[in-house]
């Protein structure tokens, strides 16, 4: 039995994922967004590798039918109704309809994912069901990968220790496991940090969105399990 983190996407290939569980997580602020937009009513989310590709994608569509939401350097992106914060995620603004959502560093995470069968998409804020669903897959495979979106190609604390957290709980009496480099390095991230309101608090992206107004994002992505929903990516939407 095998688990694999992966502290960025940077390397990986169709091939290194195709048929397998994947989660992918993008706490600071990605996933926890695509998870609030889903509990508010949103119908699907389509994630983007670049805003000119969700722009692309929505070019001949319905008006009424779709949102545009994403962020570049954290700030929402000219010209698209929302940014990348779950705290707009409101039923008023998602309810019935498609968010085309194109964010730095999360949808480039799950673009590179979507081979994985199934994808999961994973954070704090759904983090008791995400873990049920994952250790239900990884019991009946014996296999998981973990991915963290990381920041600009790099490593990225909350999203490592997020995926400690989920390695723990995920293998939790298991025996013969087989863990990477990254995710042994990740399960020493649980006994760091207390919980994810310290893991948020010492990372370089929650000091960004505090410098720029955002700091009410940080606490929104920290509390856990706000929702009890797992989406999952599956033929370029995530339901």
């Amino acid at each position: 039995m095998k688990i694999e983190v992966f502290f960025t996407p940077l390397g990986l290939t169709a091939g290194d994922l195709a048929g397998r569980g994947v989660v992918v997580i993008d706490v600071l602020r990605a996933t926890s967004t695509i998870v609030s937009a889903l509990a508010s009513g949103a119908k699907a989310i389509v994630p983007a590798a670049s805003s000119e590709e969700a722009v692309r994608m929505t070019a001949k569509l319905e008006k009424d039918g779709f949102v545009l939401a994403g962020e570049r350097k954290f700030l929402q992106i000219p010209g698209f109704s929302l940014g990348n914060s779950p705290r707009e995620m409101t039923p008023e603004a998602v309810a019935g309809k498609t968010v085309y959502l194109a964010t730095t560093n999360g949808t480039p995470a799950l673009v590179t994912a979507q081979a994985g069968d199934p994808v999961l998409v994973g954070a704090a804020v759904n983090f008791a069901a995400l873990a049920e669903r994952a250790r239900g897959l990884f019991l009946e495979r014996g296999d998981l990968v973990i991915m963290c979106a990381g920041r600009e190609k790099q490593f990225a604390l909350e999203d490592a220790y997020t995926a400690g957290r989920l390695v723990k709980a995920v293998k939790k009496g298991t025996r013969k496991l087989t863990l990477n480099d990254a995710a042994t390095t990740a399960l020493g991230l649980c006994d760091r940090y207390a919980d994810w309101r310290e893991a948020l608090e010492a990372c370089d992206a929650a000091r960004q969105l505090e410098e720029l107004d955002l700091g009410e994002d940080v606490k929104f992505c920290a509390k856990a399990n706000r929702f009890g929903l797992v989406p999952t990516f599956n033929e370029k939407r995530i339901t």
